[in-house]
């Protein structure tokens, strides 16, 4: 993946933004060692490394604006991070650039269960958000599996969904508002506590822009009552496309799972090596949960279970206690984790019709044996989301190629079936080639002007989303 070329200039000049930057902020706030700064080099796309000229960890929205007005003023590029799980290179620096972490912005500042909103700062992580309001039953829908450790600045940067976002949607169907800086320092309110804001919809603007429009530091969420029970089925398939058969009868069949999971063979070996879940042997695994009274959780899985078993299923098992519905869920949370104890892997991130997941995946295996090389499949299948999991070695020259060249291929598949790029994990500088691939020259251009009116000097996230070649005239470095 190419960068730009380093401001010299900027480099030039490191002590004196050092210096103003300590002067609005606590000195250990300020991080410019190169030793030190290497913590920030990447976010988890780890292929591709490259330390910041500093990296500054600020703690209020007065602080923020007072660090971007001197990177303004400076002509600093600067890349908003927030917990650095980006798995699309969102957060990656440039040599030039400043990277401001939300880190330490994690305060709840604001709750109010009659109304159904908590207020918090970006920085506070998406599992806290359900600590904080839980005592009294509410919960926060959006459930990345990173959520134990992903910040709310970053699932609004990338639309953030997860398992449970069939039934309750993405970030942006559970956002109402934001305290945003600009580049140049302005503080601006975005929506609020309330549902539909008057006028242009600025907000689903924000939410998924990737730090390119500016910087999150306050959101204000949707928080809702706890569902009053819940029960998932588990069923085991000999194919891939059987799998994908069901998922597309099931949602066909007018039913609405909180969250319909898919995993294949890879993927249930490594996490029952990993996790010890009890899952069967087989080439497919599906995890669909409902959730309602108890009629209505009957109700819902008779009609699921009478559709799989259509497919003749090797296995079909339903939870019957909170115990035995922890170990269904068990291998599905630590599927990722599981994977990375056992290879190198890339993750991809892209969308499609439900009713072309047979179709998807097959032409997935024939690609895998086309590159030489293995994938994992675990994807939140309700939805369309897809989730790659390439196998390579990174330190097996030419292999980290062949992986790229692979994942492109999945993706422009994704766009050809009616799909698009990305689901969650955003564009940042893994996809933003392939944008040309989804989108025409007035469409990127009418994306680009929008960044043009929030950002006009470009200085924000520099390199992401839009390709290099066609984002470099914008601000005039090398691409």
């Amino acid at each position: 993946m190419e960068m730009p070329t380093p401001d010299h200039a900027v480099l030039s000049r490191k002590g004196r933004i050092v210096a103003r930057l300590q002067s609005v902020l606590p000195k250990t706030a300020v991080i410019h060692d190169e030793t030190e700064t290497r913590a920030y080099e990447c976010d988890a796309l780890t292929a591709y490394k490259c330390p910041p000229l500093a990296a500054v960890l600020p703690s209020t929205t007065e602080e923020v604006a007072a660090v971007l007005k001197i990177c303004h003023d400076e002509g600093v590029p600067v890349v908003p991070r927030g917990a650095g799980t980006s798995l699309a290179g969102g957060a990656l620096p440039t040599a030039d650039s400043v990277i401001l972490g939300v880190a330490r912005m994690n305060k709840v500042l604001e709750v109010d269960y009659d109304n159904r909103f908590i207020r918090v700062q970006s920085g506070r992580t998406n599992l806290s958000v359900t600590g904080a309001v839980e005592q009294e039953d509410f919960f926060y829908a959006p459930d990345p599996s990173s959520q134990l450790a992903c910040a709310i600045a970053g699932n609004i940067a990338m639309n953030s969904g997860g398992a449970h976002c069939l039934k309750y949607g993405v970030t942006t169907n559970n956002l109402l508002g934001v305290t945003m800086v600009t580049m140049a320092g302005e503080v601006i309110e975005i929506g609020g506590a309330h549902l539909d804001a008057a006028s242009y919809d600025l907000l689903g603007l924000i939410c998924g822009s990737e730090g390119q429009l500016g910087v999150v530091t306050e959101a204000t969420l949707r928080i809702l009552r706890k569902p009053e029970g819940a029960r998932p089925v588990l069923i085991g398939y000999d194919s891939n496309e059987v799998a994908g058969e069901c998922v597309s009868d099931i949602i066909k069949a007018g039913v609405l799972p909180v969250a319909i999971e898919f995993m294949d063979r890879p993927c249930i070996r490594a996490t029952e090596d990993f996790a010890k879940a009890g899952y069967p042997d087989c080439e497919a695994l599906l995890i669909v949960e409902v959730e309602g009274s108890e009629a209505e959780i009957a109700e819902q899985l008779g009609v699921i279970t009478q559709i799989a078993r259509r497919h003749n299923p090797v296995e079909l098992r339903e939870a019957q206690s909170a115990d035995e519905a922890a170990r269904i869920w068990l291998g599905r949370k630590s599927a990722f984790g599981a994977m990375g104890n056992i290879n190198d892997y890339m993750c991809l991130d892209g969308t499609i019709p439900v009713s072309s997941l047979p179709h998807v995946l097959g032409r997935i295996g024939e690609m895998s044996k086309e590159f030489g090389l293995d994938v994992a499949n675990v994807f939140h299948a309700g939805d369309g989301n897809m989730h790659p999991l390439i196998l390579f070695d990174a330190n097996k020259p030419g292999d980290l190629e062949t992986c790229e060249a692979f994942g492109a291929e999945i993706l422009k598949l994704c766009v050809e079936v009616g799909g698009c790029l990305t689901g969650e994990h955003g564009v940042g500088i893994e996809k933003r080639d392939l944008m040309t691939t989804q989108f025409e020259p007035d469409d990127l251009e009418a994306q680009m002007r929008v960044k043009d009116v929030f950002d006009p000097t470009w200085l924000l996230n520099p390199a992401k989303v839009f390709p290099l070649a066609v984002s470099a005239e914008r601000r005039g470095f090398a691409a």
